[in-house]
């Protein structure tokens, strides 16, 4: 009775066994049915591709593909029928051969009116030696001509800075020292330019000024001058140097004039001026020769046109002079 009872129990066994032999055979048989449908089908993509391309000018690449070029969107087709050929190989050749489409760079929002990084008053001192290499060394982003534009947002002046110039290179490299780092912070296009007057003639600053200007618009779309004298460093970065709706006198209160307004039609130091603005006076007047007189006449051709100067507020457009004797050949003007 026992061996009755293991030899039915062994024969369940054995054909639950078969059962599951037949199962896995029809599982598999399925599995390659639809492996070879889908080659068969691709096959035949193939096939219609390259007739089609026949007919409408494409031309076949190196690795065996054929691109169509029928006015629509380019095609990569291949045909799988070459030996060793897998689905998953083809594939991802087809992705390597896919033009690449790089996502367009997301735009730069506009520059902030008022940078969230200025500082306000600053230390301004000229006792410790400065050189172009350490000015060069603080200021990498700067590139040559001494020029800068801010990298995370559109500046809304490009703005271009003019110095008249002779004989004053320990001068210009404090003033680079200083106003660069105040520049970036103001988050503006700019580019620096040293007008120099060679020989030893009399100086002639508002002639070299508007020298400045004509040589400044053969280097760039500039919408805004500003006319620095290179001694004079501003004392607080709140003093944005751009343009404004009328000309701007920015140094109203220099060191040497007890930080006050020296008089109201004062218009020395540092100005600037739209490209509009400086067409509608006609640019500097070339006469004066030798120092003083030019920035009065400049004042008196802004109010005689129907313009006002504008100024920032006296604790703001505070400047410091570096001190130095007067220069041979820049004697006061006699008249």
């Amino acid at each position: 009775m026992a061996r009755l009872m293991l030899g039915r129990t062994l024969e369940r066994i054995c054909k639950g066994v078969l059962l599951l032999c037949l199962l896995h055979f029809l599982i598999m048989m399925i599995l390659y049915f639809d492996v070879y449908t889908q080659r068969f089908d691709l096959f035949s993509r193939f096939n219609n591709g390259r007739n089609g391309s026949r007919s409408g000018g494409a031309g076949a690449n190196n690795n065996g593909g054929t691109v169509a070029a029928a006015g629509g969107p380019h095609l990569y087709l291949y045909n799988l029928s070459r030996p060793n050929a897998t689905l998953a190989g083809y594939l991802a050749a087809g992705e390597q051969l896919l033009p690449s489409v790089k996502p367009s760079p997301k735009p730069l929002p506009p520059c902030p009116e008022i940078p969230p990084g200025l500082v306000g008053r600053l230390l301004i001192e000229f006792s410790s030696q400065m050189t172009m290499e350490r000015v060069q060394k603080e200021n990498p982003n700067v590139t040559d001509g001494g020029r800068y534009t801010p990298p995370d947002c559109r500046p809304r002046w490009k703005v271009a800075i003019i110095i008249p110039f002779r004989h004053r290179d320990n001068h210009l490299k404090y003033w680079l020292h200083y106003l660069h780092p105040i520049l970036r912070r103001q988050k503006i296009h700019y580019g620096i330019y040293i007008i120099n007057q060679l020989g030893e003639e009399t100086f002639n600053r508002a002639k070299l000024l508007n020298v400045g200007y004509t040589e400044t618009l053969k280097d760039g779309e500039y919408d805004c001058f500003i006319f620095s004298d290179v001694d004079l460093i501003p004392m607080d970065d709140r003093n944005l140097y751009h343009c404004y709706d009328q000309p701007r006198h920015f140094a109203i209160a220099m060191d040497k004039f007890g930080f006050r307004l020296p008089y109201a039609g004062y218009f020395g130091g540092v100005s600037g001026l739209s490209r509009k603005q400086f067409l509608k006076i006609n640019g500097f007047p070339n006469e004066y020769w030798g120092w003083g007189g030019e920035d009065d006449d400049i004042y008196n051709r802004i109010t005689l046109n129907g313009m006002k100067v504008s100024r920032p507020d006296v604790r703001i457009g505070r400047y410091r002079m570096i001190k130095h004797e007067r220069d041979k050949h820049n004697e006061p003007n006699p008249q």
